[in-house]
């Protein structure tokens, strides 16, 4: 029978510890999870990237519902405990959940100390420490205003450096004359304060806080002792933690700084273990995350019987500001028994310091160019006698042994346990074992795997350099691909800063993200215009001189300079009225040749480019609209006449195919779009080829994706099945917007699959009821700035860019 293990505390130690633990033996406990917070595993680390703006809750989930789900977990969401009682051995929460165990492990992290200044607890005086402290800023962020951040530490200046993202004046105040002091010399604070800020932030250092003011219980400023105020509408307290202690206490264990806890993890009761910033070892709490997951490798082995013992942790610290480079680790403080070895590069912003001690690094600051931390960090943790490099150990790892060493070269010298990626605690051996075992081939691969550099992303130069080890191959330029010639950001980079800086015009985008050209070329215009579309529906005006011709125009340009132009037929349905304007059309225009297209319509080909909108004016009286089968976006949804007319049909596709047409159709995507619905599993309309596909089943809808018929031949993939037309349209627009969202310019859908991978689709379509209905309402608020029809706008003179059809930007359409 299993043993019941109860965990209180549901964050990055826990959730590590459990992954060792089901690694090792996944049937060995019954698992419990109580949790404070009203949701499910996610990266502290990353509340930074949130609060700026460059990721979203979403992104940071370390372990989702489906995670918990498959591995038997009962997680209690938003049950903090309140009980346990040790002679009974069973805890209970809050909101009255009572639960035995026979195991109990405390993970109740820390808690953000508050300085007990006058005004306090005003409304508007926060703290920065979890997802909620972020939502709270973030709200506070929109009303505008001034925030003051109280200390100049790791997370004050990632809360001041985010809180400015999204547009709020901000001032740093720090008791210390540098900051980060703790972790930064003189000259590494020096140069950390000037580029806060270079960022238009304030900081005060030697800044002591007499109280914070307010009125009508809401903050309003800050005084400091020598009398000066600075007003605010937010105040962020950053100042330190203190481990969460109490509930431990309160049960009689023993508790010092921290919960006291051996080697083993244990705390004095033997059928409980502790771990994370809660507990305190050998005298010492720890408050960054590599020593958190030590204890929780440490943790899962004595759960199964080992008797391993966690000795300590040498900790690195990294500033997650987009921009900073900076990078600490041990000690750095000036002594009689230490010497140091300096590298300063003025106009390269590099400053870099190794502290030695009997011949070893026992400390190391780097800032500007923080590559070889890790080495210098593998070289602290091991004790290396450094003396036969000591001449050349500034310059770094790759001047080590004669002539430099190659990137590749370097990253093979570290050994199998130097630690690759700090976010999350992944060392260089998992990744090239993984990349070996699953034969991964891209950096997307790597990261989807291990996690590596999936989070701050600092470490990605290291674990592309392990890539190209592991695969002997050089995958700089497929991997990592620049957007174009004009700039060395990739698409992925390039949309995740339009979002974390704000950016809402090209200018702005090219200015703000050092475009190496003045004004673009046709290869970057089309695909910033779409992401800023994307992005900034409601906000940004669609450029129309940044599409190619084809889109410019809304017709399809042929090999002779004439143009075709396709009317939208819903579902592939039409009727007598409009096959007889089409053919008066043909007719008057002398259009030369009229094809029934594999999309269910009718493209006249031939058409002179002045005739276009003489054209388009006569379709538009008899009732059609533009196919946009030039578009980068919906073009056809593909239907079979259903239960209506087969007697084979289940559902009725040709309805639902139109639904799906008339609701979707006018938006932008990366590249086209293509649907269809069949209306039985003899697929007469070829679902399983299209972009996204519906089958129509006795029992319900099942939805492909994926899937491509051009230079590529892919079957589609099944995302999963679902019951009602609702149902269909939900998943399936939620799906087309996650692929808007996410997808880079010119990739196709099933090469963004391919790319972001089908499970991690599955999971969020399917399975995360939230995250879909977030991405349709997107999707639907979008819809409210789609472009209407095109031709009528043109031909009406309503459009609000100029119309000029002999537009000289000749950005023709690639073969496809």
């Amino acid at each position: 029978m299993k043993k019941n293990l109860v965990i209180i505390g549901n964050g990055m130690a826990p959730g590590r510890m459990l992954e060792h633990l089901f690694d090792a033996d996944p049937d060995a406990y019954d698992v419990t999870i109580f949790n404070a917070e009203p949701r499910v595993n996610y990266n502290r680390l990353m509340l930074s990237p949130v609060l700026s703006g460059e990721k979203t809750y979403e992104d940071i989930i370390t372990h989702d519902d489906a995670w918990y789900q498959e591995h038997g977990v009962t997680l209690h969401k938003n049950a903090r405990v309140s009980q346990i009682d040790r002679t009974a051995k069973r805890v209970t929460s809050e909101n009255g959940i009572t639960l035995s165990y026979d195991t109990l492990v405390i993970a109740t992290g820390s808690n953000p100390f508050v300085i007990p200044l006058p005004g306090h607890d005003f409304e508007g005086v926060l703290v920065y420490r979890d997802f909620d402290d972020v939502e709270q800023m973030l709200d506070a962020a929109k009303a505008g205003g001034r925030a003051v951040v109280i200390g100049g530490g790791l997370l004050g200046l990632e809360a001041a450096a985010g809180l400015r993202k999204q547009g709020m004046e901000v001032s740093v105040l720090h008791l210390m004359p540098t900051l980060m002091e703790r972790q930064l010399d003189q000259a590494a604070g020096y140069l950390l304060e000037k580029a806060i800020t270079d960022r238009n932030i304030d900081v005060i250092t030697k800044a002591n806080t007499h109280k914070i003011l307010g009125e009508n219980g809401k903050v309003t400023g800050v005084q400091l002792d020598d009398g000066s105020i600075i007003d605010a509408t937010i105040v962020v307290m950053a100042v330190g933690i203190r481990p969460n202690t109490q509930l431990a206490s309160d049960s009689g264990i023993a508790c010092n700084r921290g919960i006291v806890v051996d080697d083993q993890m244990q705390t004095s009761d033997m059928d409980i273990y502790a771990l994370g910033e809660c507990v305190e070892h050998d005298g010492q709490c720890y408050g960054l995350v590599a020593p958190l997951y030590d204890m929780g490798k440490v943790l899962a082995q004595n759960l199964l019987g080992a008797s391993k013992e966690y000795k300590g942790s040498v900790t690195a610290t990294k500033l997650k500001v987009t921009g900073i480079d900076l990078y600490s680790a041990g000690d750095f403080a000036e002594g009689d028994d230490r010497e140091e070895i300096v590298l300063r590069d003025a106009q390269a912003g590099v400053y870099k310091r190794i502290v030695l001690k009997d011949n070893k690094v026992i400390g190391a600051v780097l800032y500007g160019d923080t590559a070889d931390g890790p080495w210098f960090f593998d070289l602290l943790k091991k004790g290396t006698d450094v003396s036969a490099m000591r001449d050349t150990l500034v310059f770094g790892q790759m001047f080590q042994g004669g002539a430099p060493l190659d990137p590749t070269a370097a990253v093979a010298a570290l050994p199998d346990d130097a630690e690759i990626c700090g976010c999350n605690g992944i060392c260089k051996s998992q990744i090239v074992n993984t990349i070996t075992d699953k034969g991964l081939s891209t950096l997307d691969e790597v990261r989807a795997h291990t996690k590596a550099s999936a989070s701050c992303g600092t470490c990605t130069g290291l674990v592309k350099q392990l890539l190209s080890l592991a695969t002997g191959e050089e995958i700089s330029t497929t991997t990592i691909q620049p957007i174009c010639a004009c700039s060395d950001l990739s698409n992925g980079d390039v949309r995740r800063l339009i979002k974390a800086k704000g950016l809402k015009t090209i200018p702005s985008v090219m200015q703000e993200l050092e475009w190496k050209t003045s004004c673009g070329c046709p290869k970057c215009r089309p695909a910033l215009n779409y992401y800023l579309v994307c992005d900034w529906p409601d906000e940004y005006a669609d450029d129309y001189q940044s599409r190619y011709i084809n889109e410019r125009v809304h017709a399809n340009i042929q090999k002779d300079g004439t143009y075709s132009v396709v009317p939208r037929m819903w579902g592939g349905m039409t009727s007598s009225n409009e096959l007889r304007a089409i053919a008066d059309v043909v007719d008057k225009f002398d259009i030369p040749a009229v094809k029934v297209t594999g999309g269910q319509r009718i493209d006249m080909l031939g058409i002179k480019k002045d005739d276009l909108p003489a054209v388009w004016a006569d379709l538009g009286q008899a009732g059609f609209v533009s196919g946009q089968a030039y578009a980068k976006g919906l073009r056809t949804v593909k239907t079979c006449v259903g239960s209506d007319w087969c007697r084979f049909g289940t559902q009725d596709s040709t309805g639902l195919g139109i639904k799906l047409e008339k609701f979707m159709w006018g938006s932008w995507t990366p590249a086209k779009l293509k649907l269809a619905v069949s209306g039985c599993p003899r697929n007469c309309a070829e679902a399983t080829c299209k972009d996204i596909g519906v089958i129509c089943l006795s029992g319900g809808y099942e939805i492909h994706f994926a899937g491509a018929a051009g230079l590529d031949i892919k079957g589609t993939q099944v995302l999963g099945m679902v019951q009602t037309e609702e149902d269909v349209m939900e998943h399936v627009v939620a799906l087309a917007q996650m692929y808007r969202e996410q997808g880079h310019y010119l990739e196709r859908i099933y090469k963004w699959a391919d790319r972001i991978g089908l499970d991690e689709i599955r999971s969020q379509i399917m399975d995360q009821a939230d995250k879909r209905k977030t991405y349709y309402d997107n999707f639907v608020f979008s819809q409210k700035f789609a472009q209407v029809d095109p031709w009528s706008e043109r031909v009406s003179g309503k459009d609000k860019h100029e119309f000029n059809p002999l537009a000289t930007l000749d950005l023709r359409e690639a073969a496809e």
